[in-house]
């Protein structure tokens, strides 16, 4: 019989965080799969170390690129195509001898990589896939800063939206989280003053890991930010 795919959300990086679920299913998996940076360990398989098996068998999903092809490249979804493809091929093969645990920092259906390979087997293999804290969630409770008050208006953005419909969304909403800041902090920083909103933003780098860095944005420099960063705008104060 085919085994299942676990889709295991890990939360945003303090190993702690990680759900009871996810926990008990890391400690009884005989293979774990996850994703990485070609020369890096990968963010959810250092999230999980302390719960896995030595004897765990791993298969390791790098990446062909991540920052290094433009989004907008031709170049970028042709060959992000080709390596999902082979991804869940690699995965198919793995699941015909066994149960599966695939990693995932965050939510596995918020951003994920994971998504990608959910949609691929999801007619082949049973699957399962436990939540996990996002990275916003993780980010403004460790900023200390309520971001939605009442019946205040939640916005996600990604970075890699333009300026301009980057500024027309922060205006449609009360509370704001932009992810995928990376390059394109600048960019954001320009639509957070153009919104009126740059005053109340709040840069956060590795939010609840050991090199977690929060500050207000106006402190933060130009320069790329790291992958795992993003910005706050908390929602509109109320009274106490």
């Amino acid at each position: 019989m085919a085994g299942t795919l676990y889709t295991l959300g890990l939360g945003p990086g303090d190993p702690e965080l990680v759900t009871v679920k996810a926990a008990r299913l890391l400690r009884e998996a005989a293979t774990v799969a996850y994703f990485a940076k070609a020369g890096r360990s990968g963010h959810a398989r250092t999230i999980a170390a302390g719960y896995l098996r030595p004897e765990v068998r791993e298969l390791r999903l790098e990446y062909p690129f991540t920052t290094e092809v433009p989004l907008r490249d031709p170049r970028y979804a042709e060959g992000m195509t080709r390596f999902y493809e082979d991804c869940a091929a690699r995965l198919a093969e793995a699941l015909r001898g066994g149960d599966v645990a695939l990693l995932c920092e965050g939510d596995p259906f918020f951003y994920g990589s994971s998504m990608y390979l959910y949609d691929r087997l999801r007619d082949e293999f049973p699957q399962e896939v436990v939540p996990g804290i996002t990275a916003m969630s993780g980010c403004w409770t460790r900023a200390g800063e309520p971001i939605v008050h009442g019946d205040d208006v939640l916005t996600v953005l990604p970075g890699t939206l333009s300026a301009e419909r980057l500024a027309e969304r922060l205006r449609g909403g009360d509370a704001a989280v932009v992810m995928k800041v990376g390059r394109n902090l600048p960019k954001i920083r320009a639509a957070l003053e153009a919104a009126g909103l740059a005053e109340r933003a709040i840069y956060v780098e590795r939010g609840t890991q050991a090199t977690e860095r929060i500050l207000p944005l106006r402190e933060a420099g130009d320069g790329p930010a790291p992958y795992f960063s993003l910005v706050l705008v908390p929602g509109r104060q109320r009274p106490r």
